[in-house]
């Protein structure tokens, strides 16, 4: 009997577990180095932006080297890393070495790019 409703609780508990669960889980960072081309994203429609501290390390040629506290929005650790900038990235001002407050947006494509950089007050 205790057997069986061992196996009832977790074949009831395991599909909560599992709907709980949303598409930042097991985000895989090591891809975020092929992210180069983000062509029919200039709008905003239909993307929420993600809004976090950063510091530049180095900025340009379309992508900018980033080291940021942890994310919890996206799921993301404290690291530093190189991201894209979208086409028309709002980072007029931003130099290597600035405190900025960064926005990212997801494209269709699942990645997150940059879309603003904005120094820090």
């Amino acid at each position: 009997m205790r057997k069986f409703l061992l196996s009832l609780t977790i074949a009831t508990a395991v599909p909560v577990f599992a709907s709980a669960s949303d598409d930042t889980m097991g985000h895989d960072m090591s891809s975020h180095g092929d992210m180069s081309s983000h062509e029919g994203m200039d709008g905003h429609e239909g993307m929420a932006g993600v809004h976090a501290a950063a510091t530049v390390n180095s900025i340009g040629d379309g992508m900018a080297n980033i080291s940021h506290g942890p994310i919890a929005e996206i799921g993301w650790p404290a690291m530093t890393m190189d991201l894209p900038m979208m086409e028309g990235a709002e980072i007029e001002g931003v130099e290597a070495g600035d405190e900025v407050m960064m926005m990212l947006e997801k494209g269709e494509d699942g990645m997150y790019a940059i879309r603003a950089l904005s120094p820090k007050e």
